[in-house]
């Protein structure tokens, strides 16, 4: 179960690539002009993502390979800091993300499903693992969303951070309102 005490500290949110923003499938061939890598990324978590930035926690991205396909997502999303590390050597990496921003391990959350994430989610104030995480992972996080990566999980994750920090409705408020729905304030409340 999430605190509020923890969620308030929250000012940043590491997301590892494959098997949390992905499905951990990762589609390779030849096109004309060379390889080819695809991978799917689930539409919702997007929005969640946008949410959190909103709400003015800042999202990066630590995977431990290189994908041109991380790198136009990332884009796509507006997350402006991802680093690739084809030797899966996060924890440095994040900490230096942090160091730029002024944030410390403790005002961090950092959502990852295998090996490479445990020394990052060892150290941050809150770590998060998708279902469909390898045990040490599971055994790590803090919080299991009930979504598997690429099914969702970083939107259930925001949702919850969102909601228990109590900034869940405005934001979606004026998520809608920026897109040129006048919402009467009933009608996202639950």
């Amino acid at each position: 179960m999430l605190q509020p005490i923890v969620a308030k500290k929250v000012r940043l949110v590491g997301l590892d690539v494959d098997g949390v923003m992905t499905d951990a499938g990762v589609y390779i061939g030849m096109g004309a002009d060379g390889p080819v890598e695809l991978k799917r990324f689930h539409i919702h978590d997007s929005i969640g993502i946008k949410l959190l930035m909103a709400c003015d926690i800042a999202v990066v991205v630590v995977s431990g390979r290189f994908s041109h396909a991380t790198n136009l997502r990332a884009d796509e999303l507006g997350i402006e800091e991802v680093v690739q590390d084809p030797m899966a050597v996060k924890l440095p990496a994040f900490q230096d993300m942090l160091g730029r921003r002024g944030v410390r391990l403790d005002e961090a959350a950092f959502m990852g499903d295998d090996l490479p994430d445990i020394p990052v989610m060892k150290r941050v104030g809150l770590s998060v693992a998708p279902a469909n995480a390898v045990p040490e992972v599971l055994a790590t996080a803090a919080l299991v969303t009930e979504a598997a990566g690429g099914q969702g999980a970083v939107r259930e994750f925001a949702e919850m951070l969102l909601k228990c920090r109590g900034e869940w409705d405005d934001a979606v408020r004026q998520y809608l309102v920026d897109r040129g729905d006048q919402v009467s304030r009933t009608s996202v409340d639950h």
